[in-house]
């Protein structure tokens, strides 16, 4: 008989409740710090993003950060600071603040009055301090609740502004969560480029630009630029872009400031008006991809009240540069239409540059056909000959009701495969068997996924010769076995992926299953472990007399225990990379032909190791 439902099931939360309820609702994912997408940053964004806005009003020049070893954060601005009576409100108060006002605050970030409350509600302890006209007040929080307040301000001669001071409520994040430096460095790094004439100083270093996006561009391009970058600046939008040998297309993106990760509809206007504007100037009908192979660039816009598609704002959906204003596609076109085209003409030298990468890339893709006809072909007759891949009946972007589940294995060797393939559930789960470990492909042109027959046969099985749109599978799994070679298969599949087809990545649809390094049983039960802990804890319940099995290769395990692996209980960790050069250099370094410097880290990280092996047993 079904419950009954009445008044009582009927819950209203309050703001500190619903946020520390559903934090990923405000902030993403709960991670530990290793992803510059972990909701750690985007609270540290929160409230960088307040003392940003204040410099863009004109008030305060520098902004202090601390972060300490156990990752307590303390930001502190030189802008006007918070009025002392309003103090409470800003910081605890849900839907308040002073950028509901378009005057005030016309171009800012943060416009829901949410951001700094989610860090009060998230935080074990959370300070609130301003300085106005020679007075302070302070409010200390835990868990957005009161447990210490100023009650009325007191005469302090301190430079205007806000500090704001928290520590993470560890019974919400990962323990182990963690500020990594080098990602806070790379926030500043930005916010200071976005920022010509402030400085930011985080635990010391000082950060500071004076050429905005050219900077951010010239730091962050590795190797090449066909040509000097071409730096646009106008009224709310600023564009710095080059070109490079590369075939793919890098940008940095941004809105008030903010990183859109994912870009957006500025990014899709940008990529739009630069097909244009060029075809325009040259007088020529030139293809959109070989106008942008190898592009580089970075693109800054400001509007009024922007909509973003998550609170974590990494990507843009306006359409409007304000509410009643003109299209930002238009803005954004006719921006490029007058200062790119003045430009090419002003600057003969980069225009021909820019003529010649075209050119290049027409030949490369025009070369690239024949070896396309070849590849299809061989696709055509691999649906009825391979046996490579075992398909499924559900495909990505088809009706059927379990599109969304659709799943790719690709596995190394006939028998890890075979177990897979007997134990999937058909519908959903398809199999792609390599043979052995395929190209290491760091380098190489694009035609290599044509002219090799195993990636060729693994690009037409995933659908995405002609782009993403056409990916036939919402999971795409890395299925190897847990030692050295299937490692180092991984790392060879990565490569691929970011080599040609990094869109997989971007959009969240690359993963690497877990598969379990011990199986623990007695007569009753079966536990698998995926590390030495679990494998402990287990022979802790289970008992000391229970057997252990190491699993070696997933040749190992029987189809009956893959049922357990890559059912409801499927472990994977979602492949995912930052934007810009350090993905470049660490696919240098891992992939390429720099073997004595990589001969050196790995011996000196086996010594640090083994010593402390040593140092463990003794």
């Amino acid at each position: 008989m079904a419950a009954n439902y009445t008044e009582a099931d009927i819950k209203s939360l309050d703001w500190r409740e619903h946020i520390r309820l559903r934090p990923g609702m405000y902030i993403g994912k709960l991670g530990d710090g290793s992803s510059q997408d972990d909701g750690l940053y985007i609270l540290l964004k929160e409230v960088i993003d307040n003392a940003i806005d204040e410099h863009i009003m004109g008030y305060g020049k520098e902004i202090r950060i601390d972060i300490d070893e156990a990752s307590r954060v303390e930001v502190r601005d030189y802008g006007r600071g918070i009025p002392l009576g309003k103090l409470f409100d800003c910081a605890a108060q849900i839907n308040t603040g002073a950028k509901y006002d378009s005057e005030a605050f016309k171009k800012s970030v943060g416009l829901n009055g949410v951001g700094i409350k989610a860090v009060n509600a998230l935080s074990g302890f959370f300070e609130i301090q301003a300085w106005r006209d020679g007075q302070t007040k302070a409010i200390e929080f835990s868990k957005g609740e009161v447990v210490e307040e100023m009650k009325k301000p007191r005469k302090e001669e301190q430079a205007s502004g806000t500090r704001l001071a928290y520590d993470i409520d560890r019974t919400i994040f990962p323990a182990k969560a963690r500020y990594k430096d080098a990602l806070v460095e790379r926030m500043c790094r930005y916010y200071s480029y976005l920022n010509p004439g402030l400085t930011l100083v985080f635990n010391g270093k000082k950060f500071k630009s004076k050429n905005g996006l050219l900077d951010l561009l010239q730091e962050e391009v590795e190797g090449e630029m066909l040509y000097e970058p071409i730096h646009l600046v106008g009224k709310d939008i600023e564009i710095a872009f080059t070109h490079t040998p590369e075939s793919g297309e890098e940008y940095y993106t941004f809105v008030n400031g903010q990183n859109t990760t994912q870009g957006g509809t500025h990014l899709a206007a940008f990529r739009e008006a630069l097909v244009n504007v060029v075809r325009t100037f040259y007088k020529k009908q030139y293809d959109p991809s070989d106008i942008r192979a190898g592009v580089e660039a970075a693109i800054c816009v400001r509007i009024e009240e922007p909509v973003f598609e998550s609170q974590t704002k990494t990507k843009l959906g306006s359409t409007t540069v304000s509410p009643d204003g003109e299209t930002l596609r238009t803005f954004i076109g006719n921006f490029l239409k007058q200062h790119l085209d003045n430009y090419l003409h002003k600057y003969p030298q980069v225009a021909e540059a820019l003529q010649k990468r075209i050119l290049t890339a027409e030949r490369e893709r025009k070369d690239l056909k024949g070896i396309k006809k070849i590849a299809r072909d061989r696709a055509r007759q691999a649906k009825v000959h391979n046996k490579k891949l075992r398909d499924c009946r559900a495909h990505l972007g088809t009706k059927h009701k379990q599109a969304k589940d659709s799943t790719l294995f690709i596995t190394e060797g006939d028998s890890a495969s075979g177990s897979i393939t007997k134990s999937r559930d058909v519908e959903t789960q398809a199999v792609f068997s390599l043979r052995g470990k395929p190209l290491n492909t760091f380098g190489l042109a694009k035609k290599v996924v044509y002219e090799n027959e195993e990636f060729a046969l693994l690009q037409a099985a995933l659908g995405i010769e002609d782009g993403i749109e056409g990916l036939r599978y919402n999971r795409v799994v890395v299925a190897t076995d847990a030692d050295v070679d299937g490692m180092h298969i991984r790392l060879l599949l990565l490569t691929f992926f970011l080599q040609f087809f990094p869109e997989v990545i971007r959009e969240g649809h690359l993963h690497i299953l877990q598969t379990p390094l011990f199986r623990v049983r007695n007569k009753k039960e079966t536990i698998y472990c995926y590390d030495e802990q679990a494998k402990e804890l287990a022979l802790k319940k289970l008992g000391k007399t229970s057997e252990i099995t190491r699993f070696k290769g997933l040749g190992e395990i029987s189809p009956d225990e893959f049922k357990f692996m890559i059912g409801a209980d499927m472990r994977l960790d979602p492949v995912e990379f930052e934007e810009g050069k350090g993905v470049k250099e660490l696919l240098a370094f891992y992939m390429g032909k720099n073997t004595p410097d990589r001969q050196e880290y790995i011996i000196e990280n086996l010594r640090e190791d083994v010593d402390r092996q040593i140092g463990d047993a003794a």
